[in-house]
């Protein structure tokens, strides 16, 4: 009961704001991403105002990658850090799931992390990072998602003055 009345404020206030529609409109067109993942990730990194690029989003959420060294005596397996903010992460899993389930090319992404680790969990995570990314992308770019889009890895070109 007290859940319904909670999505339907939620509802309001989006529908109040109509660049907060056509912004919540983006991040619907994430598979895998839906309406309350999308409004707790926007409500935890408050519209991602003070995130400069991706790399600060993934640290804040906690999901990225710590390795523990010290000399030649200790050195343990990478692992999350989990210093950031725990709801993001733990918004993020479902999400990553289902796109797993649902999207070709991250079914690809986790098949290849899992065949080359054998660890489920570590592919899991680093689709919840791939979604947390390509939210900030597509929220900061005003574009949505296309599924058919060719990614291209431009190489590091130096640059003379």
């Amino acid at each position: 009961m007290q859940e319904k009345e909670i999505r339907g404020e939620i509802a309001i206030l989006i529908k109040g704001d109509k660049t907060l529609v056509e912004k919540m409109k983006i991040v619907y067109s994430i598979p895998g991403i839906g309406n309350l993942t999308a409004v707790t990730i926007i409500a935890e990194t408050n519209g991602f105002e003070l995130i400069k690029n991706k790399r600060q989003l993934v640290s804040y959420a906690g999901l990225d990658v710590r390795e523990k060294i010290s000399g030649t005596s200790v050195k343990s397996k990478p692992r999350i850090s989990k210093r950031g903010n725990r709801k993001l992460r733990k918004v993020m899993h479902f999400p990553a799931l289902a796109a797993i389930r649902t999207d070709e090319r991250f079914r690809d992404i986790f098949l290849r992390i899992v065949s080359r680790h054998g660890i489920k969990m570590k592919a899991i995570v680093a689709i919840q990072r791939k979604l947390l990314k390509l939210t900030f992308i597509l929220w900061k770019n005003n574009s949505y998602y296309n599924s058919e889009h060719e990614y291209q890895i431009i190489p590091f070109q130096e640059v003379s003055l």
